[in-house]
């Protein structure tokens, strides 16, 4: 089926290729559907639920038919699309939704039975016996869901992710595209130029227009060859644009290997692109609709734009005997291409009654196709005209119902596009994506001329956006043909007329579901899965919504569009997460001394998604408590060394700074004086405690304050939620820093000697007592010195730039291990923070008040603050509630476990007898025994009192003693000295 001296393929490079078990041959630039059509197979799938015989219908990404399963062993990937899949030496495809084969598909019988499998028949079949849905339904429907299958083992290809930034996005390399990209490129900007093809040049490639007295793929190739020279251009092939999302930003899939028979193993088979733009340019193209008539969907049946995409580019006769059925003037030209390249075309059959001739070739007027033959291939077509029906011998059909402008990534926003009548299509709403300019047949411009004028002056606009000079371009001469069409949307008639290829939708079903007053778009699309397939409606969403339209009396406008979403075309999960494979999906997060903790032998533990080390193991040490224990001993006798920097902090800064701050925590913070810093609690509007942290005052209109590591995020929500909904009237600007600052705990007698080893101004007990902050400068590098203490000793928390947080951390660990301290983790940090009563979200968990923990006289009555009102409610006062205190074990069984429940000494454990529960727990070197927090009804007049402790899941039963909550030093002398 190959014709001499077309397309753009290379016919000196052979390339073999299996496809369900059988080779063949194609050639260097081809796809698996053209290198299949050229073999002269047209059978290519089978359609989701009826198992109906489906050819390719397109030739790009909006292929509903020819979905295949690429590759073999782990990393097979199904559901590809034949039209986009390139095809190179060994390259193993299968077909898929077929049982036994694709030739012979028993499930084909589900064809049979098609007057039982109507639209919603899940919903109407399923519903009785109600017991055979877990037994017997569901099992069968999950078997038979889906379309390809992964292989079930781990895919060992790589994968990456990447980040690009540019003024000027162009998203499509078809002549509005390419114009767009030099006009902007000559002008100094810099641009990303990304197309999903394997070529630049879109339908360029696939025509045989003029630009300048030039082949369009010619000209194509000269534009693409001075942009490729330029420093300021990135040319980004079979890269897909999935996304358009908030403040400029586009997520893209680059397929970097899937073309490549022997990949380099350092390759990846995937790259998933953030790229940020100040300016955007669509000018991704439109998508042709086929036509509905009985038995559109054999294979042969193709659009007719796709048609001469298949002989102009790749040099394919898709048949022997071609027919084309349109209802515009642009399906023609596949009739003209045909004849000149020596193709038997045996007639045009044009919907329109004013059709004009453009060729010599036989035209019939007013003709509408209305039925076809030959299930594994089309033979034969069925059209009417006014004087009756008549049969036509052909191989392939070539239908047009019109053009789709690429309108989706335009509604990735919530925007929605606008009817144009004179195009019979959707076309996108100006500024529905901020900073996207819309060019070429994306606009509704379907004449070459128009295109490139088009892509010239949106280049124009979004230079002069940007504020710069627009170099002297001149716009090429081109076809400039006008576009004329009379929409035909379903021809009438018996039997079923195919609106979605893949989920084996009909004009019937669609009808049906606006009879069961399913009327709304979205309705019907859930109902009939109209739209729903890996091609998301692109060519059927129009014409059924057109049906739709129909069926409830209203206009197409009124009817409206489905809601486009991202992915434009599907997105691999392991693109999505490329770095993580064997880890969940929650992303991980390193501090800067993650690599020297892991060198260091410290296993590292997940903490608010940052991994923070456990403990330091040494030589000789057999278990995590000896290491930690030791740890511990760094701390409260010489020096230890600990990585906070996952604790969140937030910048501040304006002349209502302070109000903010009054009004987030429960206590004072206006009357802090620079260079101090105070512990707060933060409550939420109901009353209970959100969090608790430390803020300095760095300025007068600066602070800065620290959160907890787990609700870095939920803090910073909170603050902007205030100054949103409460106070947008104050003049105050919140940033997260988190990732800005590395910082580091200092922590115990030797700590001051450590930090004036380091700072160039030597601190002392007067110049910065406890709770005070400041500026310092360490190796003529700018930090901040904080003296406060989460364990109880004499402390510090040194803060500097993230880049210097490796440095830092080696440094000081040297140095504390020179005064006989060291580093400790996330063990130690426990125990140090449980013998000094100091609480975490163990007991903050969101179920506690200020009162449950003791800190209710932290409440301030001389201001109001968030959840104040609600904190004073009835029930939140009661001296029998649950109040936060200490335990230490007096009875047999020394352990004490968080989780376990208390009961009063001889009481049954039973719901009925709860008394409280245990909250933290930790193994107290100091003490020689373990200890623990937790909460006690009326616990802070129970001081004394005995307790039964169980943990059932354990297997714990033993007596505790309760204490106050502070083990350690309660005067609070060790922080002050």
């Amino acid at each position: 089926m190959r014709v001499a001296g077309k397309g753009h393929i290379d016919r000196n490079s052979t390339v073999h290729f299996r496809f369900d078990g059988v080779e063949y041959q194609g050639f260097n630039g081809d796809t698996v559907a053209s290198a299949l059509l050229a073999n002269d197979v047209r059978l290519m799938g089978r359609s989701f639920k009826y198992h109906r015989p489906r050819g390719v219908l397109t030739a790009g990404s909006e292929e509903p038919n020819a979905l295949m399963t690429v590759g073999v062993g782990a990393g097979r990937e199904p559901n590809v699309r034949a039209t986009v899949q390139e095809i190179y030496e060994g390259l193993e495809v299968r077909s898929q939704n077929a049982f036994p084969a694709l030739n012979f598909d028993l499930l084909a019988v589900n064809d049979l039975a098609a007057p039982f499998l109507s639209a919603g028949f899940y919903y109407k079949t399923f519903m009785w016996p109600r017991a055979f849905w877990e037994k017997l339904y569901e099992p069968v429907i999950r078997r038979a869901a889906g379309l390809g299958a992964l292989s079930g083992a781990a895919d060992q290809d790589r994968y990456e992710k990447a980040y690009a930034f540019c003024d000027l996005l162009v998203i499509g390399a078809g002549p509005a595209g390419l114009m767009a990209a030099l006009v902007a490129a000559r002008s100094g900007a810099d641009v990303i130029l990304a197309d999903e093809d394997a070529q630049m040049g879109g339908r360029l490639l696939a025509e045989t227009d003029t630009v300048d007295g030039l082949a369009g793929a010619d000209w194509a190739a000269d534009v693409l060859a001075e942009l490729a020279g330029m420093d300021n251009v990135r040319l980004m092939t079979r890269t897909t644009v999935t996304g358009a999302y908030d403040q400029g930003t586009f997520g893209a899939l680059e397929r970097v290997s899937h073309h490549i028979a022997r990949p380099d193993g350092r390759l990846p088979r995937e790259t998933f692109w953030r790229i940020v733009a100040q300016r955007s340019i669509l000018a991704a193209g439109a998508l042709e609709r086929p036509i509905a008539f009985q038995n559109n969907d054999r294979p042969g049946i193709m659009t007719a734009g796709a048609v001469r995409a298949y002989l102009n580019r790749w040099g394919v006769a898709p048949g022997k005997a071609v027919t084309v059925f349109a209802n515009n003037d642009a399906a023609h030209r596949t009739a003209l291409d045909l004849i000149d390249a020596g193709v038997h075309v045996t007639a045009v059959l044009d919907s329109r009654t004013d059709a004009q001739a453009q060729g010599d070739y036989r035209l019939i007027r007013g003709a509408q196709v209305c039925n076809s033959s030959g299930r594994t291939g089309l033979d034969a077509i069925t059209y009417r005209t006014t004087s009756g029906q008549e049969k036509l011998a052909t191989d392939c059909l070539a239908m047009s119902g019109g053009w789709n402008p690429t309108v989706h990534m335009t509604c990735h926003m919530n925007g929605r596009p606008s009817w144009d009548e004179s195009i019979a299509s959707f076309v996108p709403t100006a500024g529905a994506i901020p900073g996207m300019t819309v060019a070429g047949a994306a606009l509704g411009v379907f004449s070459v001329q128009g295109c490139l004028a088009s892509g010239a002056d949106a280049a124009r606009t979004v230079l002069q956006e940007l504020g710069r000079s627009v170099a002297d371009v001149e716009v090429p001469v081109a076809d400039d043909a006008a576009y004329a069409i009379a929409p035909l949307w379903a021809v009438a008639g018996k039997g079923r007329a195919w609106l979605d290829f893949q989920n084996d939708v009909t004009v019937k079903d669609v009808k049906q579901a606006a009879t069961e007053n399913f009327r709304s778009v979205e309705h019907m699309k859930r109902y009939t899965t109209q739209g729903m397939a890996t091609d998301q409606g692109k060519n059927s969403n129009v014409a059924a919504l057109a049906v739709l339209a129909d069926a409830t009396g209203r206009g197409i406008p009124e009817t409206g569009t489905t809601t486009f979403r991202p992915p434009y075309t599907p997105v691999p999960l392991a693109a999505l997460g490329a770095g993580s494979r064997g880890k969940g999906f929650a992303p991980e997060r390193h501090t800067t001394s993650h690599a020297a903790s892991v060198a260091m032998g410290a296993p590292m533990i997940e903490a608010g998604l940052w991994y923070r080390p456990s403990y330091f193991p040494r030589k000789g040490e057999s278990n995590w408590r000896q290491s930690c224990d030791r740890e511990v001993g760094f701390v409260r006798n010489t020096v230890g060394v600990c990585d906070v920097s996952t604790l969140g902090k937030i910048d501040i800064q304006g002349p209502d700074a302070a109000k903010l701050l009054d009004f987030a925590y429960t206590n004072m913070f206006s009357t802090l004086k620079v260079g101090r810093v105070r512990y707060g609690l933060m409550l939420r509007e109901d009353g209970h405690v959100m969090d608790d942290g430390t803020t300095a005052r760095l300025g007068e209109t600066h602070y800065a304050m620290t959160t907890t590591t787990a609700a870095a995020g939920l803090v910073m929500r909170h603050l902007e939620f205030i100054t949103q909904v409460h106070h947008p009237e104050w003049d105050v600007r919140i940033m997260s820093v988190t990732e800005q600052w590395a910082q580091f705990a200092i922590a115990g007698p030797k700590s001051r000697d450590l930090v004036n080893g380091l700072v160039e101004k030597t601190i002392d007990n007067e110049s910065w007592p406890f709770m005070a902050c400041g500026p310092v400068r360490v190796a003529g590098i700018d930090a901040r010195l904080f003296r406060i203490s989460f364990s109880g000793e004499h402390a510090y928390e040194l803060a500097m730039p993230a880049r210097y947080g490796d440095a830092l951390f080696r440094v000081l660990v040297k140095r504390a291990e020179a005064l006989a301290g060291g580093a400790y983790g996330m063990e130690a940090l426990n125990v140090l923070r449980v013998e000094k009563g100091h609480i975490t979200h163990s007991e903050i968990h969101g179920r506690t008040t200020a009162f449950d923990i003791g800190m209710e006289r932290m409440i301030s009555a001389n201001k109001d603050c968030i959840g104040k009102t609600m904190a004073a409610r009835d029930g939140l006062l009661e001296d029998d509630r649950e109040q936060m205190v200490g335990f230490k074990p007096t009875g047999a069984i020394k352990k004490l476990t968080a989780g376990a429940h208390l009961y009063s000494e001889g009481a049954e454990a039973v719901p009925e007898n709860d008394q409280g529960y245990v909250t933290s727990a930790a193994f107290s070197p100091d003490f020689g025994h373990y200890i623990a927090l937790g909460f006690v009804r009326g616990g802070a007049a129970r001081h004394g009192d005995r307790l039964r402790l169980v943990d059932a899941m354990r297997g714990i039963d033993t007596v505790v003693e309760v204490c106050p909550p502070v083990f350690i030093d309660p005067e609070g002398g060790r922080v002050r000295g």
